[in-house]
């Protein structure tokens, strides 16, 4: 199971939000490039980068600081915020982004996700954000009516790498992750579920990753990081073992 260190990006400072919230924003840092090569340094080979501000924007708000992380960190990394357009997919791809996390544009136009899907293989993630139960989205300002799980069947024919889920009500809390949603959205499609929102401690990493043949292929941290509640070598071999 691949352990994630987050880097989320707000006005080009490393950030945590609480519940989504950009007015609930805790500032960890003003140099995301050098977050990024500490979490490599405690042997990250995978990030999950957000751009926060381009997640509400819709394009991108935080380039020069991505671009940052593209160029020290040796990794992959996983970018997410504000994607979405064919033209956006395809530059981030050129600069060296391993997988492209599309949210918003998911839900009003799946056959955006298809296409991209099909053009880079393996590279598009959809993040599937929660809001009791049903999908929010636009940086998780609006809640739609539709359910998880009927979200994330509608691209289980896709070619889509992974599903990114998120309760939002956990997440930057430090509440614990919402395992039993987490696995059972697993259960209920084919594709691999990463997981997101809340992690307090390596307990959340052990029962996660003692479902990783359920179909949890990773997990997303950030503030437990940030805090010193999880050392993230620590979490990184508890993953491995799952």
């Amino acid at each position: 199971m691949i352990v994630f260190p987050a880097i989320d990006l707000k006005g080009g400072e490393v950030v945590r939000l609480a519940e989504g919230d950009m007015d609930r924003a805790t500032v960890y840092g003003d140099n995301p490039a050098a977050q990024a090569m500490i979490f490599a340094q405690a042997g990250a080979e995978y990030l999950h980068v957000v751009d926060l501000d381009g997640a509400f924007a819709g394009e991108s708000r935080n380039r020069e600081a991505v671009e940052a992380i593209l160029a020290e960190f040796p990794g992959y990394v996983q970018l997410g915020g504000g994607i979405r357009d064919a033209k956006a997919v395809e530059g981030w791809f050129n600069l060296g982004v391993a997988r492209i996390v599309i949210g918003s544009a998911a839900l009003k136009d799946p056959q955006f996700v298809r296409d991209m899907a099909r053009e880079w293989e393996n590279g598009i993630v959809v993040a599937v954000d929660a809001r009791d139960g049903v999908v929010a989205t636009e940086g998780w300002a609006e809640v739609s009516d539709v359910p998880v799980a009927d979200m994330a069947r509608r691209f289980e024919d896709a070619g889509v790498a992974s599903l990114l889920f998120t309760d939002i009500g956990r997440d930057g809390l430090l509440k614990g992750c919402n395992i039993d949603a987490t696995v059972e959205l697993a259960r209920q499609t084919d594709m691999p579920v990463i997981a997101s929102g809340g992690v307090k401690g390596l307990d959340d990493i052990h029962v996660l990753s003692l479902h990783a043949h359920e179909g949890i292929e990773g997990v997303i941290t950030g503030r437990a990081l940030y805090e010193g509640r999880l050392d993230l070598a620590a979490a990184i071999a508890m993953g491995n073992r799952g």
